[in-house]
C-alpha cells in the first residue's frame, strides 16, 4: 500500500514535526497528517499505510468528544480555500484547518497507570515528576488517581519530565493550574469514553496554546494512538504491559534490536511490523466508531 512520507505544497512551511507538515495560510495554518511514524525521537525510514488519515479521523473524533471542556484549534477538513482545492483529493482524510495560536512550550501529561518512563522513574524516586506514590506499586498498576506529570518540549532530543513547580516557573501559578485542571478533565472524558468500548487510557499528552484574545486553546492533537497509551481492558493484568493498540508495539520491537543505540538512523522494519502497527491503530479508530 502507497504511504505519504513528505509533502511539499506551494505554500510557506510553517514548521515540519516528526509526522506533520504545517503550512503557513496567513490567519490559519494546514496540518497534514504523513504517514511517517518516529519512536525514540527517530523517524522510522517506512511509513505506516493510512496512518495520518488514521491520526486525523481520530483527533478530530476527540476535539468534537470534548469541546464542552476547552475550545480547541480545529477549524475545519472540507470547506477549504480556493488556494488549496488544487490538491484536495490527495490530502483528503488527512488535511485540516486549524486556528493559529501561541504554543504553550510544555506538554500536559496525564498519567491513570504506571507505565514507561514513569514506571522507570518510579522505580527510582518512588515518585513521578515529584508526585509522590504508594509504596510497592508494579508495572501497569492502575495508580489511587490519575496524576498530571507536565514535560518540557524539546526542539532537539528528548524531552524532559518537570515537576508541577518547575511548570508554575516557567508558565506563572494561575495559567499551571488552569492547564492541570483542564488536563485532568480532558483525561477522565478520554477514559470515560474508552472504558465504555472495553479499552483503558493508560496515559495521555495534551498540548495547549493561547489564541489572539489570550484564552486556552486545545491544539496539536487529542488522545491519538500517538500520543496516548490505550490498552485492551480484557488483557491488563497489573504486573506486565497489556497489548496495546497505540505506538507501544513499535518501541517493544526496536528494543529487541542489539545494534542500534536509539540514535540516528532508524532501522528498516519488517513488513509484518508495519503491517501490525497499521492493524492496531485502525483497531483503536474503528472501535471508537470511527470509520475511514
Amino acid at each position: 500500500m502507497a504511504v505519504l512520507l513528505s509533502t511539499d505544497l506551494p505554500f510557506p512551511v510553517f514548521r515540519r514535526g516528526k509526522v506533520r507538515d504545517v503550512y503557513d495560510l496567513g490567519r490559519q495554518l494546514l496540518i497534514v497528517a504523513t504517514d511517517r511514524i518516529s519512536a525514540f525521537d527517530c523517524i522510522m525510514p517506512e511509513g505506516i499505510p493510512d496512518k495520518g488519515r488514521i491520526l486525523t479521523a481520530v483527533a478530530g473524533y476527540w476535539f468534537s468528544e470534548t469541546s464542552d471542556l476547552v475550545p480547541n484549534h480545529f477549524r475545519g477538513g472540507t470547506e477549504w480555500p480556493e488556494a488549496l482545492k488544487p490538491y484536495r483529493a490527495a490530502l483528503a482524510g488527512r488535511a485540516v484547518l486549524v486556528e493559529k495560536t501561541r504554543p504553550l512550550p510544555v506538554e500536559c501529561v496525564v498519567r491513570g497507570y504506571l507505565a514507561g518512563s514513569g514506571w522507570k522513574e518510579y522505580q527510582a524516586s518512588g515518585s513521578v515528576c515529584s508526585v509522590p506514590l504508594p509504596a510497592r506499586l508494579g508495572l501497569a498498576d492502575r495508580l489511587p488517581e490519575p496524576i498530571f506529570t507536565p514535560a518540557t518540549k524539546a526542539e532537539e532530543g528528548h524531552d524532559e519530565n518537570i515537576s508541577f513547580q518547575r511548570l508554575t516557573d516557567i508558565l506563572g501559578q494561575p495559567l499551571a493550574e488552569r492547564l492541570r485542571e483542564l488536563s485532568l478533565a480532558l483525561y477522565f472524558r478520554g477514559a470515560e469514553v474508552a472504558a465504555r468500548r472495553g479499552i483503558l487510557l493508560a496515559d495521555t499528552k495534551f498540548e495547549f496554546g493561547l489564541d489572539e484574545a489570550g484564552e486556552l486553546v486545545l491544539i496539536d492533537e487529542a488522545l491519538t494512538p500517538d500520543s496516548s497509551r490505550y490498552w485492551l481492558a480484557e488483557s491488563w493484568q497489573p504486573g506486565m504491559n497489556p497489548p496495546s493498540l497505540d505506538k507501544q508495539y513499535l518501541r517493544d520491537y526496536l528494543e529487541t534490536l542489539p545494534n542500534w543505540n536509539k540514535q540516528p538512523p532508524a532501522p528498516h522494519l519488517p513488513e509484518a511490523v508495519v503491517v501490525e502497527i497499521r492493524d492496531r491503530y485502525l483497531d483503536l479508530a474503528h472501535r471508537f466508531g470511527i470509520e475511514l
